[in-house]
Parts: structure tokens; C-alpha cells; sequence
């Protein structure tokens, strides 16, 4: 199965290690996604922590602009996607 758009990076706070994304799709914390840039994947992680407006949620929904928590440097422009 192909894996599912659902956002992408629009900013990356190297020092928190925090990407901000907007979402294509829902995004749920214990999703596993993928971060793509020019087609090489970059990252690869488990959802861990979502916000929105410095509050905790479980998810989020297509067209919400969210912070995640990663485990390493994405770029702005990298796509994200959900692991089927």
C-alpha cells in the first residue's frame, strides 16, 4: 500500500527540535511518517507529540498548522507522510 500524503514542513526549530507542518490529512500521535524532501526520504519516526498553539493533542485534522516534536533535522519544504 502507497504511503499517504499529509502535510508539510513550513518551518524547523533546530535548538527544540520542533517542525512546524501543515497538514494535507489527519495526523494522530503513534502514527508512524516519513519525511521526504526531492523524493529522498530524510527521517523516519513515530508521532509523539502534537500541538497546536503550545496545547497537547491526541491529533489533528487536515488543514490544521501544528508543531511536532522529531527526532532529527527536517528542512522547510519536506514533505510528510503517513507509513501504511
Amino acid at each position: 500500500m502507497a504511503n499517504l500524503k499529509v502535510g508539510k514542513v513550513i518551518h524547523f526549530y533546530d535548538k527544540i527540535g520542533v517542525a512546524v507542518a501543515e497538514l494535507s490529512a489527519d495526523l494522530a500521535v503513534g502514527d508512524d511518517i516519513l519525511f521526504s524532501r526531492g523524493g529522498e526520504e530524510v527521517l523516519r519516526q513515530k508521532v509523539e507529540s502534537i500541538q497546536i498553539e503550545h496545547q497537547k493533542l491526541d491529533s489533528a485534522k487536515k488543514g490544521d498548522t501544528i508543531g511536532l516534536k522529531v527526532e532529527g533535522e527536517v528542512k522547510e519544504g519536506a514533505e510528510i507522510f503517513k507509513v501504511q
